[in-house]
């Protein structure tokens, strides 16, 4: 890795909590990641696993009752919430309970849970379907109220598409599109840059969006907030499988949960605090290094068969690899 890399990763490793024994459940975050439907398990369940095996304490999924009768049985350590519906077939409607179709009454069960989570990731297997896309709207506009932490991918990034003011001007709020989906936010948005500059395109966005971040993620990951930009240029494997992004919206939960408990002071920080908007793009940058590692890790031992969950059995190796044991010091210091 380059030493600009290798600087940066000093200052995650800053915001890592060290293992005190004062420290009670739930303090070290508490997640939520919204998603799940009928056709897609998967994805909601790498995302809510990479948060909980990279360190946080409480790790929810919130999904349809079908998606949640499967992701219960790929692992009892997730509490999964069947809080979302989809609308239902054209020959059931009649029999369908109007609750069950009005984005705002499913959204406000999700809502009241907003006080007990720190962050969350919104979009993995959440699908194309206008109840679901209308339910997650309305929730992003209550935890943008409660100014929460929230982490968009894949079709909730259509969400953003559609309706960019939900996410504008909110610093927050930190998207993970890939080729595609960036693609097309910057073609709804009219964005267009130099090619000249290699961070041009993602710099440009992050303004069109009023200072959100961005992970343009490629050969080198790009995290820019449009003012500041940091590179990953940490290596990866080669295995271009689906389902590795649900692991890097999961790590970066759980590194904005932390910054919580840093800002919060849980621990002694010392003098040279980092800023809150400064914690954001390293908690993205820690999310992409964790990926990236998982990644180069699980290709080194899998090679062509690497799937998602290869990635899953990798975060601790990759943790350790990156910021090595945190003590249970008050200063957060490596062993």
């Amino acid at each position: 890795m380059s030493s600009a890399t290798k600087n940066v990763l000093a200052k995650v490793q800053r915001m890592v909590p060290p293992m005190l024994e004062k420290f009670h459940k739930g303090q070290l975050g508490r997640v939520a990641v919204i998603g799940g439907s009928e056709d897609y398990t998967g994805a909601p369940y790498f995302s809510a696993m990479a948060s909980a095996r990279l360190g946080c304490d409480m790790s929810h999924l919130i999904c349809t009752p079908g998606a949640g009768a499967v992701i219960k049985t790929y692992s009892p350590n997730l509490m999964v919430h069947p809080l979302m519906r989809q609308s239902p077939s054209p020959h059931l409607s009649d029999s369908t309970p109007k609750a069950d179709t009005d984005p705002k009454k499913i959204a406000a069960g999700i809502i009241d849970m907003l006080p007990r989570l720190h962050v969350l990731v919104i979009g993995p297997g959440l699908g194309r379907d206008p109840l679901m896309q209308d339910t997650v709207a309305q929730v992003i506009r209550a935890a943008r109220d409660k100014e929460m932490p929230i982490v968009l991918d894949a079709d909730a990034l259509l969400v953003v598409q559609k309706s960019p003011e939900l996410v504008k001007g909110y610093k927050s709020a930190i998207l993970t599109p890939n080729v595609v989906e960036f693609g097309r936010l910057c073609e709804s948005l009219g964005v267009k840059a130099s090619e000249e500059k290699e961070t041009g395109k993602v710099e440009a966005l992050c303004k069109a969006l009023g200072g959100v971040t961005i992970i343009e993620k490629g050969g080198k990951d790009f995290i820019s907030n449009g003012t500041t930009t940091l590179v990953d240029d940490l290596k990866g494997g080669k295995k271009r499988s689906g389902g590795q992004g649900d692991t890097l919206t999961g790590s970066i939960a759980t590194f904005l949960g932390w910054r919580k408990a840093y800002l919060d002071g849980l621990w002694d920080i010392g003098e040279d605090k980092i800023s809150a908007d400064e914690l954001i793009g390293l908690a993205a940058f820690g999310g992409s290094a964790i990926t990236r590692e998982c990644s180069r890790l699980a290709f080194a031992k899998k090679g062509r068969s690497l799937q998602a969950s290869d990635l899953t059995e990798e975060v601790h190796n990759a943790f350790l690899n990156l910021f090595g044991e945190v003590d249970g010091d008050e200063s957060g210091s490596k062993l």
